[in-house]
């Protein structure tokens, strides 16, 4: 095998056309049920029963071994994970990447730490496979993900912030604002990987328009969008008219969020990656 793109479950991609693929599934956890992120998992059905349940819940990063497996065999390996700052996948994925150089001399492994999650992983696997389609070198790719990865964000919508604060992703305080009186928070992933609060909107409509308006100011100019959305198919079908009318000529495409992404994100929440 010669090159393999791979990545963990909150990139939302089961499949990656034309190249040499793996996702490795992230896992969600409760005291009753653990649900692994992977093709076989019935994204709604997690949704309502987490909805329903009271307890404690948490996510945990890929087994050791699925990242073995996703790198046998192969000459070139490229990995992409959700951001270090909130699971230890990119450590997992790092760990496997200088085992398998040592059990095979001349293989070379480059493991990318997204610092995001969702639709703006995406686009670095999309951008590894044009990559990679187009014939690039092993230093020629990584050098140019490296620096595609600087020029991407992350922008999400969220009308629940449960689980992130069960997890200490956020306030138990600013969590609670979300989904009252219709309030819907607007965030960014920073540039450190952290989640960052930028408004809070009555509404989902004066969101879009906080995401567009939060697009803008990090430099989008009618590029690639990926829109991941949870059970929000109209809400992503709106924000995306919304971005054609300002750039017709915007690459926009839309996708439901796998497990992590819904797990985190809730009902209703969106997830904009785009490039700046």
């Amino acid at each position: 095998m010669g090159r393999v793109i791979a990545v963990d479950s909150a990139a939302n991609l089961l499949s990656l056309p034309g190249v040499g693929f793996a996702s490795i599934p992230l896992k969600i956890v409760t005291a009753e049920a653990e649900y692994t992120d992977d093709g076989a998992l019935d994204v709604d059905d997690m949704v309502a029963r987490l909805a329903a349940y009271k307890g404690r819940s948490g996510s945990s990063c890929p087994n050791i071994g699925d990242w073995l497996d996703a790198f046998a065999g192969a000459e070139e390996v490229f990995a992409v994970t959700i951001t270090s700052a909130l699971s230890g996948s990119w450590a997992s994925a790092v760990q496997v990447g200088q085992e398998h150089m040592r059990l095979h001399p001349g293989a070379r492994v480059h493991v990318l730490d997204s610092l995001s999650a969702g639709p703006e992983m995406q686009l670095l696997a999309e951008k590894l496979r044009e990559l990679t389609v187009r014939g690039a070198g092993f230093d020629d790719t990584a050098a140019a993900i490296d620096a595609y990865r600087r020029h991407t964000h992350l922008l999400f919508c969220l009308s629940s912030m449960k689980n992130l604060a069960r997890n200490g992703r956020v306030s138990p305080a600013a969590a609670a604002l979300a989904g009252v009186l219709g309030i819907r928070v607007v965030g960014a992933a920073s540039e450190e990987g952290t989640l960052a609060l930028l408004r809070k909107c009555r509404g989902r409509g004066p969101a879009r328009e906080a995401i567009l308006q939060a697009m803008a100011e990090r430099g989008y100019a009618g590029g690639r969008v990926r829109i991941a959305h949870c059970q929000d198919r109209e809400g992503a079908d709106l924000l995306r008219a919304m971005l054609l009318d300002v750039w017709p000529e915007a690459d926009v495409q839309l996708l439901p969020v796998r497990g992590l992404c819904a797990f985190y994100a809730e009902s209703g929440g969106l997830m904009v990656g785009f490039e700046g």
